[in-house]
């Protein structure tokens, strides 16, 4: 069965000299940018935008708004199969870990380990099974039991020896806001992490990693055109230092911008309530080369060899399995 010593943590430096390996997951959005002719450039663009928001954020003692550099490493949990007589990897999830460079006094500080998420499985149930599911219903419904293998297989990631070992603090996972959601502004403010918007009904995603364990809020940071939607557990507010909470709204507030340049790129602020829309048409454009399509038609791809390589071949174990976990 899945125990907490059955996942396997590989590290790769996402810097400007990143290849995505051979087995890597195709549908990250870092594999993607690392590709064709721009990938240098894509990857040193980024970094830097990266930088530049983290230095406009951390902006005390930092006159010239150079002192803070991030670095990234692409954290990655294989799962270790010993099921039927079979032994095998199979590559489970990516997150994203920051480390902060304090150039003055020449300083490493750890930041936040989560910020993006990939997963195989959340693949198959998002470009598989819910699209299945629903082909011949009049009305978009979900299965009763939707996301719960991945929410049991993501905690028992983090409660895992292997993570607690490597990272002294609970993942972040900071995503995009959902298209079909109001969000609405509220009088609470937080120095770093900005104004809080709220919405009375919770997205599919926000389903989605309620099964993983994590509550969601809402915050647009200083000087931002829409709110992120920070995941996590504990506190987000009292668990993490400053510089940390910056480091994760630096980084994946950059690639939303280049991810969904219609929300995070817009020309004009969130209003008062708010309706994130991939239509909005009053944007800008990054320099950063990024093929929203193909990552789409890879999670399809990604799901399918989910399908076949873990979902299929061991169904009956990972049902039982995840059935004795939720108990």
């Amino acid at each position: 069965m899945i125990k907490e010593d059955t996942f396997t943590i590989k590290r790769i430096r996402f810097d400007e000299h990143y290849l995505p390996s051979e087995n890597t997951r195709l549908t990250t959005n870092f594999a993607n940018l690392a590709r064709g002719e721009s990938r240098q450039a894509n990857l040193r663009n980024v970094l830097k935008m990266i930088d530049n928001r983290f230095n406009d954020l951390a902006h005390w003692d930092n006159p010239k708004r150079d002192r803070y550099a991030v670095e990234l490493e692409i954290i990655s949990f294989d799962m270790d199969i010993s099921f039927k007589n079979n032994k095998e990897t199979f590559p489970l999830i990516e997150i994203l870990k920051t480390t902060i460079i304090d150039k003055i006094n020449n300083k490493r500080i750890e930041g936040i380990v989560g910020n993006n998420f990939s997963s195989y499985v959340r693949d198959y149930d998002f470009s598989v099974l819910l699209p299945e599911y629903n082909k011949d219903r009049k009305d978009f419904s979900k299965p009763d039991n939707f996301g719960d293998l991945h929410g049991n297989l993501f905690k028992t990631v983090i409660s895992s020896d292997s993570y607690k070992r490597n990272f002294s603090k609970a993942p972040v996972i900071c995503l995009s806001v959902s298209g079909n959601r109001t969000y609405h502004k509220t009088d609470n403010e937080h120095p770093v992490l900005g104004v809080e918007y709220q919405q009375r009904d919770l997205s599919l995603t926000d389903q989605y990693f309620a099964k993983m364990g994590m509550q969601v809020r809402y915050f647009m940071p200083a000087r931002s055109v829409a709110p992120l939607a920070f995941y996590f557990f504990g506190d987000l507010l009292s668990d993490y230092t400053t510089l940390e909470l910056i480091s994760t709204i630096s980084t994946m507030e950059s690639f939303q911008k280049i991810y969904r340049p219609e929300i995070y790129n817009a020309n004009s602020a969130a209003s008062d309530c708010y309706q994130p829309s991939l239509k909005h048409q009053d944007y800008s454009i990054t320099r950063i080369v990024y093929d929203r399509e193909e990552r789409s038609q890879l999670a399809i791809t990604q799901g399918r060899f989910t399908e076949e390589r873990f979902i299929k071949p061991y169904q009956d174990i990972l049902e039982q399995w995840s059935a004795s976990y939720a108990v």
